[in-house]
């Protein structure tokens, strides 16, 4: 952090010289605040993490706040793509077998695909999609039109988008309101065969709720590269379902993050020197 500091023409110093913050501490909520309590010249803080909600009650108007949304776009679009392809086409239940099985599993191509959340990672994982030419609908905060998507549509609808679907992706922020929003009833609403794919956080989904639907087959099943709790414990039951697939939160691993968060703390301080618009600002009244 330190060299891309250097190469965006800042200078590292100590705190109370500082002028901005680079946190990449991604649990250390209390320590930030510390640090910030006896640094009364910092005017802008960036955290290398995509979701902030670990920082959320510290955020406020008096500094300038960015993240690392969007850096990681394109290792997590991936991952996206690579839980539902193997979800989709059985891949979780063969792996497992020990004899041969009966042919199964469904077509990506053609198929229709919700995708809950508009930011960087949908972006990534529509340009992913354009091949398998999906009917895409995405769920997002603020309605616009999306290169690849069909249709974009308020949150508040996303449960209306869930029946009907082959594929729900989770790409969305964990706030106060996203808390918990695929429970039992949207469960229930989604399509028999369907597939919930999670790559954002795992408490979108209440677990105990997922489980019981993944036991009853009430959806076809869950690829999840993040859960709750996390880690999961080696007891818990989504661990041995023959329809879930668990990847241990690694959409974005230490050696694919790096050279992405870095490139981003290099041009934000360059941005900062010279007074413009920074990218990836948290939006203090949204939480994210």
């Amino acid at each position: 952090m330190a060299e891309a500091i250097r190469a965006g023409g800042g200078e590292v110093v100590d705190l109370a010289e500082a002028e901005a913050l680079v946190w990449g501490d991604s649990r250390g909520a209390d320590a930030l605040a510390e640090a910030l309590a006896d640094a009364e010249e910092i005017r802008w803080v960036h955290l290398t993490v995509a979701g902030i909600e670990a920082f959320a009650e510290l955020v406020d108007d008096g500094r300038l706040w960015t993240c690392g949304k969007g850096v990681y776009a394109e290792p997590v679009a991936e991952m996206a793509l690579t839980l539902a392809l193997a979800g989709m086409r059985g891949l979780g239940t063969f792996a497992r077998a020990t004899s041969w099985n009966e042919a199964g599993g469904r077509n990506l191509f053609g198929a229709r695909v919700t995708v809950l959340g508009g930011g960087g990672i949908t972006e990534a994982l529509l340009r992913l999609l354009r091949p398998f030419d999906c009917h895409v609908t995405v769920v997002r905060n603020r309605v616009q039109e999306m290169d690849g998507a069909d249709v974009v549509i308020e949150a508040d609808r996303y449960p209306d988008c869930l029946p009907g679907a082959d594929l729900v992706v989770l790409a969305l922020p964990l706030t106060p309101d996203t808390e918990g929003m695929i429970a039992r009833g949207e469960l229930e609403m989604m399509e028999p065969h369907a597939w919930l794919v999670n790559v954002a956080r795992g408490r979108l989904i209440d677990t105990d709720d997922l489980v019981t639907a993944l036991q009853s087959n009430v959806i076809g099943g869950a690829a999840l590269d993040v859960t709750e709790p996390e880690p999961l414990p080696d007891a818990h039951p989504l661990w041995t379902l023959p329809n879930c697939i668990i990847t241990p939160h690694t959409a974005n691993n230490p050696e694919m993050a790096a050279p992405l968060s870095v490139g981003r703390i290099t041009e934000n301080v360059h941005l900062f020197a010279k007074g413009e618009d920074l990218i990836g600002p948290v939006h203090v009244e949204l939480g994210y």
